[in-house]
């Protein structure tokens, strides 16, 4: 906080002139505390949420805007009219599996947008919804405003991509996004469009759903690794984790060579955050506030040793909810136009009992937080049930608007790591022994081991991430990999596009066929 200058005025009358040597026979009195030209007091009092709604809702913006950001430059090649997995033939898939109708059930198992629009050009829909979520969530991040219509739209934008985005979108984090940008559309007045509407102080219900979202979050993750792996509890996890995980970064490969010592104090600190630490949000103010620093924390670490997309970025926001005006104060400028100016202005008159004038609104949006706590409780059940089941299953939704689900992450960790590189020939003879054979390079996925692992966090390639995945299976169960090989066959511009280094460029696409190698 800037250091204020104090100048004060001394009532009329009240100086006189002193000789020298005069001694001041006059009581000492206490040091006035620095007060702003208003009056109030500098510091900011505890116990209210005007600053956290406001970090809260750009951070989550921010979250969304990457989220739109990769779906824009992806999704036509992934489920596009010529993508790798076609959205319009699932929807048609799931409406045929309804006896080729467009109700409630096929509503309800596929609650999308996508239902209402013109399916012969799904790549103009799809650009459509990510554009306007791109906007939206812009406005949210520089601005700093929204309003209830505003975050539900961000919300049913993503959750249409989301539930017809098949396996591309099948990561934890996108449902994580959906539940905390439900909860968000909660922070927000209905209709007004400030960054600290005065009718509507942050409700304590929406701010505890968030406290409610990082316990689960990191209790899961916790609980999912001492059950699953064994190394989890040998402490040894992490002699393998920075080598064999989806996308390495450039940090990885020095955090790989790092003593035995320092991977067991990671392995250790790792239950002690995910273990330990969420039960401080129920502990009192502080406890809270150290609990919120400390995800943090752990969230950066995550962010500077891989690349885990949006994941921890996204857990970084409700993490937010643990601190209040008090403790966020020192983000924002005291001037007499800042947002800190204005809290303090409201702090003010609420101390002296000077309270807006009741609406019927008020009363509307106390029911409606009060049917929010409800709902989150009920669909809470299967999810604390599962947290205490010793099956316990990670990143799964029990409905389809992914309103409260499980997380979870790395229960399992492999000890070596394998490679899907995918080749092509244009040799008339592929299988000849003289037969060359060139390597398509991904964006980011490790391939070609002189290359500079990449640094792409908050971004998302989704292709790379799967390929990881498919390292562990056979193409059999994996279909999309066949597809894939038939785009790159056909020279497909849009596939090619999610490709960092295609050897054909500028020549006729592979004649032969594409060999897939594990490395």
């Amino acid at each position: 906080m800037r250091p204020h200058s104090l100048v004060m005025a001394a009532p009329e009358g009240s100086l006189r002139k002193r000789k020298v040597g005069d001694v001041d026979q006059s009581p000492a009195s206490p040091p006035t505390p620095a007060r702003d030209p208003a009056g109030s007091p500098v510091r900011l009092r505890t116990g209210t949420f005007w600053l956290t709604r406001v970090v809260l809702l750009q951070a989550l913006a921010f979250i969304y805007f990457v989220a739109f950001l990769v779906a824009f430059n992806q999704n036509k090649a992934l489920i596009g009219d010529r993508g790798l997995l076609p959205c319009r033939l699932y929807l048609k898939n799931v409406q045929q599996y309804f006896h080729g109708r467009i109700g409630w059930d096929a509503w309800s198992y596929t609650p999308t947008i996508l239902w209402l629009m013109d399916w012969s050009n799904m790549n103009f829909n799809l650009d459509l919804l990510a554009l306007v979520g791109l906007g939206l969530s812009f406005f949210v991040l520089v601005t700093g405003c929204a309003n209830m219509i505003l975050m539900a739209t961000l919300w049913a934008l993503y959750m249409s991509l989301v539930n017809v985005g098949q396996i591309w979108y099948s990561f934890g984090w996108e449902s994580q996004l959906l539940e905390t940008g439900f909860l968000g559309i909660f922070l927000c007045p209905l209709w007004t469009l400030s960054r600290l509407p005065r009718h509507t102080p942050t409700s304590r219900v929406v701010l505890w759903g968030f406290r409610w979202l990082i316990f689960r979050i990191m209790l899961g993750a916790g609980l999912i690794k001492i059950r699953g792996d064994k190394c989890w509890l040998d402490l040894t996890c992490m002699d393998f984790h920075y080598e064999t995980q989806p996308v390495p970064n450039p940090m990885a490969y020095y955090l790989h060579r790092s003593p035995w010592w320092f991977h067991r104090f990671e392995t250790l600190s790792n239950h002690f955050i995910e273990l330990l630490v969420p039960f401080f949000l129920f502990l009192g103010r502080r406890m809270c506030i150290l609990h919120g620093g400390l995800q943090i924390l752990f969230q950066v670490i995550l962010i500077i040793s891989g690349n885990l997309s949006f994941l921890n970025w996204l857990t970084i926001v409700p993490s937010l909810a643990c601190f209040d005006d008090a403790a966020l104060g020192f983000l924002f400028l005291s001037g007499p136009r800042g947002l800190k100016y204005q809290v303090l202005k409201i702090q003010k008159e609420d101390t002296q009992g000077v309270q807006p004038k009741p609406r019927y609104g008020c009363t509307v949006r106390r029911v409606v937080n009060f049917s929010l706590g409800i709902l989150v409780a009920w669909l809470s059940v299967p999810v604390i049930i599962n947290l205490l089941s010793s099956r316990q299953v990670m990143n799964t939704s029990f409905n389809p608007l992914r309103i409260v689900n499980t997380y979870g992450a790395f229960g399992s960790i492999t000890k070596d790591r394998t490679e899907v590189i995918l080749q092509g020939t244009t040799s008339p003879n592929a299988s000849a022994p003289d037969a060359v054979w060139e390597d398509y390079e991904f964006k980011c996925k490790p391939g070609d081991p002189w290359r500079r692992p990449c640094l792409i966090s908050p971004y998302h390639y989704r292709l790379d991430w799967l390929m990881w995945f498919a390292a562990f299976q056979t193409y059999e169960h994996n279909d999309w990999i066949i597809h894939l090989a038939g785009k790159l066959l056909a020279g497909d511009s849009e596939t090619l596009s999610l490709l960092a280094l295609n050897p054909f460029e500028g020549r006729a696409p592979p004649s032969v066929g594409i060999h897939g190698e594990r490395a």
